[in-house]
């Protein structure tokens, strides 16, 4: 299983993770009881229940450079163009924008 930390302006916000059933998105809890939360994406309203899909959600899809700027990204880390949460991860960390996508080592927590 590959994680993110989700952070909006420095705060962390969420959690993504790919595991063998697909995509998985769940907010903070500390985020969501803190003053004003604000939602990552349209698409994810705030909510305490986890989102869930088979394919990467569209907004953090959306984070993924293209173009010139992903084959630079493909060549340097040498990254599968299919590996979308590879590539999240590796491309991801600042982002234009407020949200930001962080790797997660699980061998650290």
């Amino acid at each position: 299983m590959r994680k993110a930390e989700i952070k909006i302006r420095d705060k962390t916000a969420g959690w993504l993770t790919q595991g063998e059933d697909g995509y998985h998105f769940i907010y903070d809890k500390m985020y969501l009881h803190s003053e004003s939360p604000v939602h990552v994406s349209l698409t994810l309203p705030i909510q305490e229940e986890p989102f869930t899909t088979k394919v990467m959600f569209p907004f953090f899809d959306g984070l993924i450079p293209e173009g010139w700027l992903l084959d630079i990204a493909e060549k340097n880390w040498k990254l599968n163009p299919r590996d979308r949460m590879g590539l999240l991860l590796a491309c991801c960390k600042d982002c234009i924008g407020a949200v930001s996508v962080h790797p997660v080592n699980e061998d650290t927590l």
